[in-house]
């Protein structure tokens, strides 16, 4: 007996995401199968909820909306079934990237400079004030869906448009131009940074998922000090979010070496091409004993 009765491996979901969803999901079946554990796949979208009766656990697996935004943490602290990853509270706040901005800000983190875009904004002026490029956002999607690089003057109510197809709300951020980074968080302890390179302008959907020319660096290339320094930081913003299990926070860096925290995921990909095994692997943790793990910190509110 593994000590962690019957599994549920949730995956899939309804969200932009459930492509991603059902890839990270299905390694992470594969893994715990192969260590004896009694794991079962579950997808939302195509079983009821009630059919998780029975459960002991549950892997979330889920990304996007209803996956990782508090939903189907509620339905499982109703349920009582211990899951992976945070509650209610830190995943909702972690899937809106402007009021974690709000709390960061307030707890004097550094992030980009940015602002909220609506349909009567001044996009010319928001242009000015925030200088080019600068990045368009939807503010409650992952995977970079919806987001668009805007690198003329006059380019972002267009890439405005095209956030507000996904969202409600859509943030306009300037471009910080010196690298992207990662750092993985496995219960209390931080993971090595990854650097990422992507082979296009920016580590878009398609760098992220589809094509094999983008280069990950772990070690990232920054000096030991400044690497603790923000990993450091970084478990305090997880914690100021509430999150709680393991997850990722990004960041970005400019060219005078200055850093800026940009998004939390609460409940990171597991694919092939995800950063959080890749640091793990290089922490000395494989991916069966990385989800195993992520499993054993499972809990409910």
């Amino acid at each position: 007996m593994s000590g962690f009765g019957k599994v549920a491996v949730l995956f899939g979901g309804t969200s932009a995401e459930r492509e991603v969803s059902l890839n990270s999901g299905a390694r992470v079946l594969a893994a715990l199968c192969g260590q004896g554990i009694d794991a079962h796949a579950f997808d939302p979208a195509e079983q009821p909820l009630d059919a998780l009766k029975g459960y002991d656990r549950a892997f979330v697996a889920l990304h996007g909306r209803h996956g990782e935004d508090g939903t189907i943490q509620g339905a499982l602290e109703v349920m009582h079934i211990p899951y992976t990853g945070s509650g209610v509270m830190a995943s909702a706040l972690g899937m809106d990237k402007w009021r974690t901005k709000l709390l960061w800000q307030a707890a004097g983190l550094p992030v980009p400079e940015y602002e909220i875009l609506r349909d009567d904004s001044d996009f010319v002026a928001v242009e000015a004030r925030l200088g080019l490029p600068l990045f368009v956002k939807p503010a409650h999607e992952g995977s970079s869906i919806g987001i668009s690089k805007v690198k003329e003057s006059g380019g972002a109510r267009a890439a405005y448009l095209e956030a507000a197809r996904h969202d409600g709300l859509v943030i306009a951020e300037r471009g910080i131009l010196g690298g992207e980074y990662t750092v993985g968080i496995v219960g209390d302890e931080t993971l090595p940074i990854v650097k990422i390179e992507p082979a296009g302008e920016w580590y878009d959907y398609e760098a992220k998922y589809q094509r094999d020319d983008t280069r990950y660096l772990c070690p990232c290339g920054l000096s030991p000090d400044k690497e603790m320094e923000i990993r450091a930081q970084a478990l305090a913003a997880f914690r100021m979010v509430g999150a709680r299990g393991w997850g990722r926070v990004d960041f970005l860096m400019d060219e005078a070496g200055q850093h800026y925290f940009l998004e939390i995921n609460t409940a990171p990909g597991m694919t092939d091409h995800s950063l959080v095994p890749m640091a793990a692997r290089v922490a000395g943790m494989d991916y069966p004993a990385l989800v195993r793990r992520v499993l054993e910190l499972a809990a409910h509110d």
